[in-house]
């Protein structure tokens, strides 16, 4: 099988590398990251004007891609220029407006870069299962009313709308949990947002009798498919980090100097490269296991996300203690990009599930089978 992107893909991938290299670099991030909103319209808008977001629908929604291997060109230059953007959010919460069928015009703006989107899904006592839903929605007439929290909501501060899952009091068991849209200003939203770790930002959602529009009753299979698609982008974010630090490592080896000679001609540490080599190559596969299965059957789905999720949870803490275990107490500086990359590696291994519930999952989809 050719795992090789096809020229188109591979088009985009160069030109996205290209902004990103010539534009984006690291003192630069360092400055969007510590702006009020946390990323950068400018770039947002310049980046889907190149057709960076369009790649991540299909024709039917307004744009030119949308499989999963499109997913992966986009999301590993992502990972690789550290981009604190939400497309995160841009492809969940586009995917989950065009599965819904509504708000064609809300799926458009995103991809012409006119709006940003969030998705509020995991509550405080969730623990990353999709079915643990405790926000209610009640019918006041032809208005729908929200009463529940969300919590680490990815750029929940600066969206322009808010697509927040529910319990429809009253529904039957199979459309028990609905889909809403929720405006950010909306009397009974209440947002505390803060910096995260990585660069990035979040935030928590509170509703109190919020208004809301519902856009899907049975919104658990596309809660799904939305986060299956995510998964497959965080996998793909993760293998561009990967990458970025084992060339970085390698970089460093060559040219510290110790007893005379490159510390990357010690045997030890020859060793330990190569195992770093070896499963970050691991670590892809896993993700081009996922970006195939996006399109298939749920079963199918479902489990090559769990276990590429898996995957790259256990190869990103390996990847990131190493290096910067070899760059020694530098690697832990803030003037040294490694550092930057690793916490991203480390947030992602906690994004829409970690290692243990993926693993958990795996187990119990198969089972299941």
């Amino acid at each position: 099988m050719d795992f090789n992107h096809s020229e188109e893909r591979q088009m985009l991938a160069d030109t996205l590398a290209r902004y990103l290299m010539q534009r984006y670099g690291i003192e630069d991030r360092h400055l969007i990251s510590a702006s009020d909103r946390g990323w950068s319209k400018e770039h947002w808008e310049a980046l889907a004007e190149l057709g960076v977001v369009g790649a991540l629908f299909g024709e039917a929604e307004g744009g030119f891609g949308g499989g999963g291997f499109d997913i992966a060109v986009v999301f590993e230059q992502i990972g690789r220029g550290l981009v604190v953007e939400p497309f995160l959010g841009a492809l969940m919460g586009g995917r989950l407006l065009s599965r819904a069928e509504a708000s064609v015009d809300l799926v458009e703006r995103l991809i012409g870069g006119d709006m940003t989107i969030a998705f509020a899904h995991q509550e405080p006592l969730g623990r990353y299962d999709l079915e643990d839903v405790g926000t209610v929605a009640r019918a006041q007439g032809d208005i729908w009313e929200l009463t529940g929290d969300k919590a680490v909501v990815p750029q929940l501060g600066s969206a322009d709308a808010i697509l927040v899952t529910s319990r429809i009091e009253g529904a039957s068991e199979t459309q028990a949990i609905g889909l809403f849209l929720v405006e950010p200003g909306t009397t009974g939203v209440d947002i505390r947002d803060y910096p995260l770790i990585d660069g990035g930002r979040a935030g928590e959602l509170g509703l109190h009798a919020a208004a809301a529009r519902l856009l899907a009753r049975d919104a658990l299979p596309l809660v799904e498919d939305a986060v299956a698609a995510g998964l497959v982008a965080l996998c793909w974010e993760a293998v561009g980090v990967m990458s970025v630090l084992r060339d970085a490592t390698l970089d460093y080896l060559r040219t510290r100097q110790q007893f005379g000679a490159p510390i990357g001609k010690f045997q030890a540490l020859q060793h330990r490269m190569a195992t770093v080599a070896l499963e970050i190559e691991q670590a892809r596969s896993a993700a081009i296991n996922a970006a195939a299965a996006l399109e298939g059957s749920r079963d199918a789905r479902e489990r090559s996300a769990s276990a590429a999720k898996y995957t790259i949870g256990r190869v990103g803490t390996l990847v990131a203690e190493e290096a910067i275990q070899m760059h020694g107490g530098i690697g832990m500086t803030w003037e040294l990009p490694v550092s930057h990359y690793a916490k991203r590696l480390t947030l992602i291994g906690h994004q829409l599930g970690d290692e243990d519930h993926h693993l958990e999952r795996f187990i119990t989809l198969g089972r299941a089978a």
